[in-house]
This record gives C-alpha cells, sequence and structure tokens, in this order.
C-alpha cells in the first residue's frame, strides 16, 4: 500500500462543518475607524495602494472596495450560522506577472466588531487545507472558536482563497468519480498497487487540466498572501491581523515573508515547516497519527467495552488489523448500501485522531465499537464523508481537488535520492508500523505532482520574515498531522517570533479545551502582550 494509503494529505485544521448564510442586519459599513491592532486609534487609516508592489498597474486592485450584501447558502445551518454576516467580492488579477490580464473575484465574508468604539481593524482567518474554505470557517468559528472578547473588537474576516469553494474553485472529478476514487483499495500486491497508484494519479492530473486548467499554475500560496494584501488594503486596514491554523500558518508565514512591514498581530497555529520537503512532512505526519492511533488505543484499553480489547499492547495492532481487513471484508452500510472499504475506515479513523481526546476520542470509540462488534459502518462513513467534503446528498465540495492544485503549485520539490528514501523508509518502519506496514521503497521514489500539467519553480525554504512584527506560533505536543517539531521549527526560521506550547492531543490548540492557550493567545491579539518564552499550557 502506498504511503498516503493510510495517512490522510494535512487537512482542515478543524472538522469541515456546514455553513453559509442569509441576510445579516448589520449595516453595510462597520462602526468606527479603520485603524491598525498595532496601533489602535481613532479615525480611518490610510493604506498606501500598492504597499511591496512597485507596479503602479495593481492600484486599481489595492484601491477597490468591497460592496457588502447579505449571504447566501442552500444549506439551513449555514444560513443560521451567517446571519451576523456579510458577503462580498473583490478582484484580483489570475497572474500578477500581468495585471492588465485575466482576473478572478475572491469570496470574503465579514462579522463586524460588537463594539465599534473599541475597534481595532480586521481579522483574518485560514482554517487549513489547503483547501479550506474560510468563508464558512468564519461562520461556524464564530460560534465556537473565536472568542467573544475578539468578536468585540475586531471585524471577523474569512475568505476563500483561489481556487478554493467560491473563489474561482479548482474542478477535476465529479462527484460519481471522487466516490469512486476514495472508496478504492489499491491491490495487495506492491507490483500491482505501484502501477494503479500511477494509473490514478494521471488520470486525476488529466481531469484536471480538462476542467480547470488556465488556473492551475496560479492557485499556490504566494498568489493567495498576495491577495491576501490586496484585501488588507480594500478593507482600509494599514496592517494585517490574522490567525491561521495548520496549512494556514504555511500563508500566514508567506504573507510576511512577501509583506514583513504590512503584519500586525499574527498567530500561527499548528504549524506547517515550510522548509520542509514533500517525503519529510509525509513521513512526519505518518508517525504523528501511528502515534495518535496508538496512544487512542491504549486510552480505549482502559476503559470498560473498548471494542480493541483490555490490552493496551495489543490494542493498536487490533485497529490497525481491523482496518486493514476490511479489503477482504467491506461492511455495508445500513443507509444506501453504501461499502466500508479499508481506504474510507481509515480516513473514518484518522479524521478523528484530528481531535481532541475527550470528545473526538469519545466518538471515535463508538463508531469502531459499531463496524467491530456491531458491524455498522455508518458512524465510520460519516466520519469519512465529514473528512473528504462529502454532504448528505452525496455532492462534494471542492476542498480535495484545491489541496492536490494548490500543492503542486507551491512546488513538489527535487525527487528523493535513493539515501533518502532508504532513511525515510527505515524511520517509517520503525516508528510508523501501523499506517506502513506495507509502504516500500518504491512507494517513496516518485517525485509528488509528476503527472501534473505543469512544473511549478517553487520550492520549499526557510522562512524568515525579516522586518515583520512579533509573531506567535503555537504548537501542540500530541498533535499528529503537523506535529509539535514543525512549530518548533517555524519558531526558529521567523526572524521574531515565540513559540507557545499546548501539552496535550488534538491538531491546533486555539479555541480547544485549554484556557491558558486562549488566554495567551487573545491577550496578544487584544493588547499585543507575547506569552514568556518556553510558555507552555496543559
Amino acid at each position: 500500500m502506498g504511503l498516503l494509503g493510510r495517512a490522510i494529505p494535512v487537512a482542515l485544521a478543524v472538522a469541515t462543518v456546514a455553513g453559509c448564510s442569509v441576510a445579516s442586519d448589520l449595516g453595510d459599513a462597520a462602526g468606527g475607524g479603520r485603524t491598525s491592532a498595532s496601533s489602535p486609534a481613532s479615525g480611518a487609516a490610510k493604506a498606501p495602494a500598492t504597499p511591496g508592489d512597485p507596479n503602479p498597474e495593481l492600484a486599481r486592485f489595492y484601491t477597490q472596495r468591497p460592496t457588502w450584501k447579505s449571504c447566501e447558502s442552500e444549506d439551513d445551518d449555514e444560513r443560521s450560522q451567517a446571519k451576523a454576516f456579510r458577503c462580498a467580492t473583490f478582484t484580483v488579477p489570475l497572474d500578477y506577472s500581468r495585471p492588465t490580464g485575466r482576473t478572478i473575484d475572491i469570496a470574503v465574508t465579514r462579522k463586524s466588531a460588537a463594539k465599534p468604539g473599541q475597534r481595532l481593524g480586521s481579522l483574518l482567518i485560514n482554517p487549513g487545507g489547503p483547501g479550506g474554505s474560510g468563508v464558512t470557517a468564519a461562520w461556524w468559528m464564530s460560534e465556537s472558536t473565536i472568542g467573544k472578547p475578539l468578536q468585540d473588537v475586531y471585524d471577523l474576516i474569512g475568505f476563500d482563497p483561489r481556487g478554493v469553494d467560491r473563489s474561482a474553485p479548482v474542478k477535476c472529478m465529479t462527484d460519481a468519480e471522487r466516490d469512486a476514487y476514495v472508496a478504492e483499495d489499491l491491490p495487495e500486491d506492491p507490483v500491482r498497487a505501484e502501477a494503479r497508484a500511477k494509473e490514478r494519479e494521471r488520470a486525476y492530473a488529466a481531469e484536471c487540466q480538462s476542467r480547470s486548467g488556465e488556473l492551475l499554475p496560479f492557485v499556490g500560496t504566494d498568489n493567495a498572501a498576495r491577495d491576501m494584501d490586496v484585501l488588507r488594503a480594500a478593507l482600509g486596514d494599514e496592517k494585517l491581523n490574522y490567525i491561521g491554523f495548520s496549512y494556514g500558518t504555511y500563508l500566514g508565514a508567506t504573507y510576511a515573508e512577501r509583506f514583513p512591514t504590512r503584519t500586525g498581530r499574527l498567530v500561527l497555529d499548528g504549524a506547517v515547516d515550510p522548509a520542509a520537503d514533500n517525503l519529510s512532512q509525509a513521513v512526519e505526519q505518518q508517525v504523528g497519527f501511528d502515534r495518535s492511533l496508538r496512544r487512542f488505543a491504549e486510552d480505549c484499553a482502559a476503559r470498560a467495552g473498548c471494542a480493541l480489547g483490555n490490552d493496551p499492547k495489543t490494542a493498536p495492532r487490533k485497529a490497525a488489523d481491523f482496518l486493514d481487513g476490511l479489503q477482504e471484508h467491506p461492511l455495508v452500510a445500513g443507509r444506501g448500501g453504501r461499502t466500508l472499504t479499508s481506504s474510507l475506515g481509515w480516513t473514518g479513523v484518522v479524521s478523528l485522531l484530528y481531535g481532541d481526546k475527550e470528545t473526538a476520542w469519545k466518538y471515535l470509540r463508538d463508531a469502531l465499537a459499531d463496524a467491530m462488534v456491531r458491524k455498522s459502518p455508518d458512524a465510520l462513513l460519516f466520519y469519512a464523508d465529514n473528512y473528504n467534503g462529502r454532504d448528505e446528498r452525496g455532492h462534494y465540495d471542492n476542498s480535495a481537488d484545491a489541496f492536490v492544485a494548490i500543492g503542486c503549485a507551491d512546488g513538489a520539490g527535487e525527487a528523493p535520492t535513493p539515501a533518502q528514501v532508504q532513511a525515510a523508509l527505515a524511520r517509517l518502519k520503525a516508528e510508523a508500523p501501523l499506517l506502513s506496514r506495507d509502504v516500500t521503497a518504491e512507494d517513496l521514489t516518485g517525485e509528488n505532482c509528476e503527472s501534473w500539467p505543469f512544473r511549478s519553480p517553487a520550492k520549499p525554504h526557510a522562512i524568515r520574515a525579516q522586518g515583520s512584527a512579533p509573531i506567535l506560533v503555537v504548537g501542540t505536543t500530541g498533535d499528529p498531522a503537523t506535529p509539535y517539531a514543525s512549530a518548533e521549527k517555524l519558531a526558529g526560521q521567523l526572524a521574531d517570533a515565540t513559540l507557545l506550547t499546548f501539552e496535550g492531543e488534538g491538531h491546533t490548540a486555539y479555541g480547544g479545551n485549554s484556557p491558558c492557550v486562549d488566554g495567551a493567545v487573545e491577550g496578544f491579539l487584544l493588547r499585543g502582550t507575547m506569552p514568556p518564552k518556553g510558555k507552555r499550557c496543559s
């Protein structure tokens, strides 16, 4: 089985929830002056037309002002969540080197500060991915994640990066094609599995080229960061205030690299190491999920009624054996007759390992008990669908397509050397035996995006962002998707950064179960107070 046969690519920072809109009774203009959070003051801040971009042809993008209106969605939950928001679009060049050429529209949503007289400016959020909708995330995060003190003094801003959801979305697969793709189990024979994986890669790349070829070279993170600067100016802010989760940390760091003097207060939670190549990131993640699954299984074994038994030494292997066994003995769901394959089973389990110990692990215990004891796969299918962006009607969002397109636009890096492959394989066998049992050297030798329609010149590199304002990096010791070491590395690369450590489980820390983390993050965003060096929360 290929390296990514079990470990899922880095995904959204928080579980995807439905979200989008309806009319807001807020006025189109926010009360209070538009000021920088770095220097709160009354009166409107004057944003230079093209900071960091000497090309005068970009001025028309920087001086635009969004026209706000009520938000729309076909989803009932989204309409309820979006009542306090207004929606708009702003225009950016498809290719920043040709600003007079084709343009695209970027979707944005805003909830105005509850206390306009104390307003500090705008707070942009990105939920991760790449491929996560910032518009949808802003709606539900305003209810579940972003603290009231922040919403009192900041306009909460969500936007869909280019290529994502409402912003010139990349499209590669139909719903039926995606259904088949995510459910397919590769052959157990390594040679046949490798051949089938390459066949799938080539077919997928061809579909992306056919349906979204013109967009593909321009959906990378650097262009998304440039779009954020246009949005900052369009909102009237002198500085960018931002909280990014998971992949959103890479987007935020990229912004700081390109526009260091435009940074206000940036929080990067669940950090990605921008200097790591694709192989290194995949191995780190595989090890992270293997460790998380092991800790979950051992915790489950200590509880009465655990479907994995009560021996902590054998419980992790029982979980992996059951999920691998679905390849030969899939389970048929009670609703709709869909089949839980091994691929979907692993996806459902891994999706819950993104969550915290108190809530997500309970859901995972229950889902495994349903599947292993009662032979009902409905719960694991639900969590796999949620991860894959599939709704109850069988319609997929474009998060998976955007994930691949943005990743390939960001550059696949050089193909690993034989020595690097062997070192990676040895580490996987030693540190991720549950998730890498069938991984071979051949699985690790292919260059990612080798079938992609174009070659990106971008390369992984350390980001220093010399001259930026102080940046707060948050890392979680038990984070499986973006392991804690990545937060340490990003904080070490940045010229002016402080690392805040959360000792716990789950992917990202702010807005979870730690008042210590929430207090430190909000203290920084509200007052500019950086937590002391070496600060740890539990």
